[in-house]
């Protein structure tokens, strides 16, 4: 390790402090961008006072390289249309894995591309100052010069998840201007780089630059870094929590230095000395055994979401030289322990502060240009609550801190990992180098992200397990590290011989299959064990959200525009959907008719796989829908699209994850009810009522029903002799209610008296191909139903809300009504958080749905309400006065 320059590879959560021994300046703006294939200049003199920047390129810093190009207008937005493939450099074959591939001779990326800013540094505070730049992610390598003085190579700095502390004292002016200039080049296929497998297209920088926040930090002689606070419950009971803290020290003098590390977290304050070597790092350690007052008795706990409160604390921490403050840090932590098991079915089960929880979860993507917004981050995850849900699955994509922040605020857990389908997992391959970037990777991520409390576990393989000497030195990293969470092998079920059995499964499918399926299935992607990424694959934005990403929004059969939003190898088409769609329903002869069939279909199979996962826990333990996001527009793997609007799918899926259910089971014909909190439930309602096609009563029954924390029960089993009828749909209508009569939970199910019969030799790991799919067809002629709509836009405390009533005064069922936001032009609104849609209204029976607004509608929104056997219509609510909110 350079001791010269300082090259260290810790991580800080960085907040301005109090004392102004310690201080941080984000370097944000006024950076500059130019291609060094048109410059002759050095690196020296481009990081030199007077060094002319005309002509290049105004960015801030996050950005990658590409980023800053379309934000200075350069090129239209890569994500309409084909456009991205008129970009200079996206000539790789489509659907090929870019990062797998070199990069082009003529790329203008092939070339290393410079970032130059000029900054005011702050003067010293005190004798002994010490600067440090702070480099949250450089993909891939880089050269790093200040002032004139080169700083660092791309020898030293290389790795897209590294994490960079590089003491600048000797070359930084304090008190003046300064000239900082970093020459950034693209990883190549031997790299451990940013890749996005068969997500999305990947951009023809392939993510290089300054992707991660650059700021100077300013210390004493002792730097401060990475604090962090672990949990013990000693009991059961959770009365009484033992607290271990943990921070890392660095000395960045050429002498010894006595200093004083303290720190406060949860009223309990501690202290020690520390004795450091001249540049020596090293690990201060506070346990409960010799600091008794870190052993918290009745302490405040952080839960996620479904179980109880997120409770954040605060750690504060400061290490003192000679009784003045040379470094201090806050992060907020949560008091909780996470543990996991291989429980009696060989599956892993997650316990968090002892309690077994059923992981329901979407795996998460960042922007395909690593672009940020808090904001749009924000209301991301506010969706994810809203649906439900548990957990997020990152492969690869290690988020901003202020994404872990989001999770550790709303209670969702956070499952972290590395990559597959790249040089991450070719390790045959790899070089002694490739081991030490791929270490000092984790290193900086586990110091990085130890003290969020929403982290479950961390895998070290995504699709495989890494073999012994890989796995032993992660382990090794993740020991030193202290990380305070389970970790394991990779995503699927492999035996490793230095951890055994990792007790998840990675089977599939990630492609259309009937409802049925996740009942029935018990070989691959079926409700048993823990499935880390599985889905019913398509799930189509609705023409207004296609219209912000493609020219031909209407076009039928689908454009090559449409296939370039698709997925890539296997999920290039929708010729799977399309095949189980006109063997069931019809054939669509537009887009239109497409969508609504389309919408139905991913809704129930959505809807099946979360409440086959949850009827079956904890035979069960976890399913994480693949995917929660896109990284662009796209018509595949999402429960909300790119542009935040919730499809078919993310209904399906709120519905399965009530925290009180009521559901029907595709494999032996019961009802059942799930308690998905930790409250018991008793004296519950619950009822069902079969229909025929005409709507002819052909079975009703009610139960009363206790419900244990945490549980799922068989409560009524249909009567065989529903199934040996000539009905070919039955309609099953699930009411559960409260003591009170309060509905609880609602669901609709339209079911063939014939299941689908599957080919399971024929299973492939996109899907399992059915051999006989059910006639549907009486569904594409139901008799027309009559809806009176009536809406009001209401000021709440939650904000703008829609609160729409509807009423069938018809006859017939209303099948699949379908309501959406809009503004006067019939452009998109999004996010809109509805109550719930795609729903069904029995003949005379009137609901009334809320939509919760965002802040950027318009202050006249329209409501367009439409239905498989409703006609389209659309309203102008009437804008009314404040009322109480009833959410």
């Amino acid at each position: 390790m350079n001791r010269v320059i300082g090259f260290f590879l810790f991580v800080s959560v960085f907040l301005v402090p109090s004392s102004p021994a310690a201080s941080v300046s984000p370097l944000h703006d006024g950076w500059r961008l130019q291609s060094a294939c048109k410059l002759s200049a050095t690196g020296e003199a481009i990081s030199a006072a007077g060094f002319s920047t005309e002509g290049w390129i105004s960015a801030t810093v996050p950005s990658t390289v590409l980023a800053a190009q379309v934000a200075a207008g350069i090129y239209p937005d890569p994500y309409f249309g084909d456009n991205l493939r008129k970009i200079p450099g996206t000539s790789y074959p489509i659907g090929a894995n870019f990062e797998n591939l070199p990069m082009p001779a003529d790329s203008p990326y092939h070339c290393g591309w410079w970032y130059r800013d000029q900054f005011a540094a702050p003067a010293a505070a005190l004798a002994g100052a010490h600067y440090w730049l702070h480099f949250d992610g450089i993909n891939y390598r880089a050269d790093i010069w200040l002032n004139g003085h080169k700083i660092a190579d791309s020898s030293q700095i290389a790795g897209a998840y590294r994490i960079y502390n590089l003491d600048v004292t000797k070359y930084l002016k304090p008190g003046g201007t300064n000239m900082l200039a970093v020459e950034t080049f693209a990883p190549t296929p031997m790299d451990l780089g940013i890749n996005w497998v068969d997500w999305s297209p990947a951009p023809p920088d392939k993510d290089m630059g300054l992707w991660g926040a650059v700021d100077l930090v300013s210390t004493g002689p002792v730097a401060l870094r990475a604090p962090t606070v672990t949990t013990h419950f000693p009991s059961d009971d959770l009365s009484v929590a033992d607290l271990t803290v943990y921070a890392e020290v660095e000395n960045a003098t050429n002498q010894t230095v006595q200093s004083v590390v303290s720190g406060t977290a949860s009223g309990a304050n501690f202290q020690q000395t520390v004795s450091l070597a001249p540049h020596q790092q090293r690990t201060v350690v506070f346990t409960p055994e010799q600091f008794p007052q870190l052993r918290i008795h009745d302490p405040k706990i952080w839960w996620p979401w479904q179980m109880g409160d997120p409770h954040l604390e605060h750690l504060q921490m400061s290490v003192r030289v000679q009784g003045q403050v040379s470094d201090e840090k806050t992060v907020e932590f949560g008091i909780r322990e996470i543990t996991s098991e291989i429980n009696g079915t060989g599956s892993r089960l997650f316990r968090v502060n002892g309690k077994p929880i059923l992981i329901r979860g979407g795996g998460w993507s960042q922007d395909m240009m690593l672009r940020t917004n808090h904001e749009r981050l924000r209301e991301q995850f506010q969706l994810v609550r809203d649906i439900g849900l548990n957990t997020i699955r990152l492969e690869g994509k290690l988020d901003t801190d202020d994404f872990f922040r989001q999770a550790d605020k709303n209670g969702i857990l956070v499952m972290a990992g590395w990559c597959c389908c790249d040089h991450w997992e070719r390790w045959a391959s790899w070089t002694p180098q490739d081991l030490s970037i791929a270490t000092a990777s984790l290193r900086s991520q586990m110091l990085r992200l130890r003290h969020f409390p929403s982290l479950l576990v961390w895998l070290n393989g995504s699709d495989n397990a890494p073999p012994a000497n890989v796995e032993t030195a992660y382990l090794n990293v993740e020991a030193e590290t202290h990380w305070p969470n389970p970790t394991l092998s990779s995503a699927g079920n492999e035996i490793t011989t230095v951890t055994g059995r990792g007790g998840v499964k990675m089977t599939g499918p990630y492609n259309y299959v009937e409802p049925s399926y996740w009942y029935v299935d018990k070989r691959f992607g079926g409700a048993f064990g823990y499935n880390t990424e599985t889905s019913p694959g398509p799930d189509i934005p609705s023409r207004a959200s296609r219209a912000q990403f493609l020219p031909d929004p209407d076009a039928w059969p689908p454009s090559e525009d449409w296939s370039y939003h698709m997925g890539s190898g296997d999920f290039k088409n929708l010729n799977d959907l399309l095949s189980a769609m006109d063997a069931m329903y019809a054939k669509p002869s537009s887009a239109a008719q497409f969508d609504r069939m389309a919408d139905t279909m991913e809704y129930a199979s959505e809807r099946a796989m979360f409440e086959a996962y949850s009827r079956n826990k904890y035979y069960s333990t976890g399913v994480i829908q693949w995917m929660l996001n896109n990284a662009w527009p796209s018509m595949i793997w999402h429960l909300y699209d790119y542009n935040l609007e919730a499809d078919s799918g993310y209904f399906g899926a709120k519905k399965a994850c009530e925290l009180l259910h009521i559901q029907y089971s595709y494999d032996d014909q019961t009802i059942a009810v799930v308690n998905s909190s930790y409250r018991r439930a008793d004296g519950l309602h619950a009822s069902v009522d079969v229909r025929g096609i005409s709507w002819n009563e052909l079975y009703s029954a009610e139960r009363v029903v206790n419900a244990p924390a945490d549980s799922s029960q068989q409560v009524i089993t249909l009567p065989e002799s529903l199934f040996n009828g000539m009905e070919r749909i039955f309609f099953i209508d699930l009411t559960l209610k409260d003591s009170a009569g309060r509905i609880l939970s609602r669901n609709f199910y339209w079911v063939p008296y014939t299941p689908t019969t599957f080919d399971w030799d024929g299973t492939q790991y996109t899907y399992t191909p059915a051999m006989y799919y059910p006639d549907m067809t009486a569904l594409t002629h139901l008799p027309p139903a009559t809806l009176t709509e009536h809406a009001d836009v209401v000021d709440t405390p939650r904000g703008r809300e829609i609160r729409l009533h509807l009423d069938n005064s018809s006859s017939n069922l209303a099948f699949q009504i379908r309501a959406a936001v809009r503004t006067s032009s019939d452009g998109l609104v999004a996010p809109v958080l509805w109550s719930d849609n795609w729903i069904e209204l029995d003949p005379g029976e009137s609901r009334t749905l809320t939509a919760l607004l965002p802040k950027d509608a318009p202050e006249s929104p329209m409501i367009h309400v439409d239905g498989w056997n409703v006609a389209p219509q659309t309203l102008t609510p009437h804008v009314g006065a404040s009322v109480a909110n009833t959410q």
